[in-house]
C-alpha cells in the first residue's frame, strides 16, 4: 500500500509546480511615490521596480516609509501623486480585493472561530471557489507550509510560528502574482524566525511570485532578499544585492544601517588619501574631511604592552569573537577575529591596525575625541 502522506505531498508539489508556471510573478513599477500624512512626508519621489518572480526587501528604520509604500502597492493607502503598475496596468482604480495579490501581516490576523483549513480557504470561498475545489486547495496549502497534520485545529490550539503559517498557506492559496509581506516574522522567537525566513524563501522562489517584504531588521532583509532597497525619510538611498549593499554602501547611511562599522578619526591629505591608525590608505568614496568607515572585518588587533588600545569587552559570535577597544582617543571601534586566533583577553593593551586598502569617508558627526561605534565597509 503507497504511503498516504507522502503520495498527498508529491500531488501538492506537482500541483504547486503546474500552477507556477501558469502564474509566473508579475512586474511591478513604483513611480514617483508622494505620500504626505500631516507634516510627514511618509514617501517622498518613491520609485522602485520589482522584475517578475523577483524578492525585494523594503528596510528601513521606524518611520522611514517602508510600509506606506507596502500599503500604496496593495491598495490599501492612496498617494498624492505617482502611480503604481502591475505588468503596466496602472491599479489606481483598481480596489485592493481584485489587485491578485497576497498579504500577510505582522498580527496572522486569523478568524478565531476558524480551523486552519477554513482560514486558509477563506480568500477562496469570497473569490466563489466551489466547496470542493476551495478545500482541496486549502489542504495543498497547508502541505505545502508543513501543516496538513494541523488543518482542523483552531488558532489558539497553534503556536505562534504555525499561525503564521496558515497565514502564508491563506495568502499563497489564492494564487497571487504579488505576494506581500509587512514584518511578518516580529512578532515570532530568534529561533523561529530563521525557519520560517527560510521556508519563505523557498517557497517563493518554487512559485515564482514577485514578492515585497518590509522588515526593519537587517538580517533578514540580507539573507532573504534578491535586491534590498534601503530607505530613510520617504527616499531610496540604495538598492542593490545583499552583497554589494554591505561591500559597497553608496552613502555613509548605509553603511550605518547596514551592517557594523566603526568610525574612526583620520586626516585627509593634499595627495587625496586619508591617514588614520598609522596607515594611509586611499578612500573609496569621499565626502567633505572625515573619519574613515570601517567594518569590524577590516581591523586587526595584536597584544602589546604599548598598545594604544584597550579590549574592553570579548563577544562570542560563533566562529568569530567581537572586540570592543577603547583607543586612546576615547574612540571605541570594534574588530572580529577568528576564535581560532591567540585569545586577547579583557583589559589587554592592544594595536589596532587596518587592513583595509580603501575606506569610505563621512561627515563627523560629532568632535574627534567622541565618535560614536556604528555600521562599518569593507573594500575590495
Amino acid at each position: 500500500m503507497p504511503d498516504m502522506t507522502t503520495t498527498a505531498g508529491q500531488h501538492a508539489r506537482a500541483t504547486e509546480q503546474s500552477r507556477a508556471t501558469e502564474h509566473a510573478g508579475a512586474s511591478v513599477e513604483l513611480l514617483g511615490l508622494r505620500r504626505r500624512f500631516g507634516a510627514t512626508q511618509a514617501l517622498d519621489g518613491f520609485t522602485l521596480t520589482l522584475e517578475p518572480g523577483e524578492l525585494v526587501a523594503l528596510l528601513g528604520p521606524s518611520g522611514c516609509g517602508k510600509t506606506t509604500a507596502l500599503r500604496v502597492l496593495a491598495g490599501f493607502e492612496s498617494v498624492d501623486s505617482g502611480s503604481v503598475l502591475v505588468d503596466g496596468v496602472d491599479q489606481s482604480r483598481i480596489p485592493p480585493q481584485r489587485r491578485d495579490m497576497g498579504m500577510v501581516f505582522q498580527s496572522y490576523s486569523l478568524f478565531p472561530n476558524m480551523t486552519a483549513v477554513d482560514n486558509v480557504a477563506f480568500g477562496l470561498r469570497m473569490r466563489k471557489v466551489g466547496g470542493q475545489e476551495r478545500r482541496a486547495r486549502a489542504l495543498e496549502q497547508l502541505e505545502l507550509v508543513g501543516l496538513a497534520s494541523e488543518a482542523a485545529k483552531y488558532p489558539h490550539q497553534m503556536s505562534g510560528g504555525q499561525q503564521q503559517r496558515v497565514a502564508l498557506a491563506r495568502a499563497l492559496a489564492i494564487e497571487p502574482r504579488v505576494l506581500l509581506l509587512d514584518e511578518p516574522l516580529s512578532a515570532l522567537d530568534a529561533k523561529v524566525r530563521v525557519q520560517l525566513r527560510e521556508q519563505i524563501r523557498v517557497l517563493q522562489t518554487r512559485l515564482k511570485i514577485t514578492t515585497l517584504f518590509v522588515t526593519h531588521d537587517q538580517e533578514e532583509a540580507l539573507s532573504m532578499a534578491d535586491r534590498v532597497c534601503v530607505m530613510r525619510a520617504g527616499r531610496i538611498e540604495q538598492v542593490d544585492t545583499p552583497s554589494t549593499l554591505y561591500s559597497a554602501p553608496a552613502t555613509p547611511f548605509v553603511a550605518e544601517f547596514v551592517g557594523t562599522m566603526n568610525r574612526i578619526p583620520g586626516a585627509i591629505s593634499d595627495d587625496g588619501r586619508v591617514g588614520l591608525l598609522g596607515s594611509v590608505v586611499d578612500i573609496r568614496t569621499a565626502a567633505l574631511g572625515a573619519p574613515g568607515a570601517v567594518r569590524p572585518e577590516g581591523l586587526a588587533v595584536t597584544p602589546s604592552p604599548q598598545g594604544r588600545g584597550i579590549v574592553m569587552t570579548t563577544t562570542f559570535l560563533g566562529s568569530i569573537t567581537r572586540l570592543g577597544v577603547l583607543l586612546d582617543e576615547d574612540v571605541m571601534v570594534y574588530a572580529d577575529l577568528s576564535n581560532s586566533a591567540v585569545a586577547v583577553p579583557t583589559g589587554s593593551a592592544v594595536e589596532v591596525t587596518l587592513t583595509e586598502r580603501a575606506v569610505m569617508v563621512a561627515e563627523r558627526t560629532q568632535s574627534a575625541h567622541s565618535v560614536p561605534t556604528v555600521p562599518a565597509v569593507p573594500n575590495p
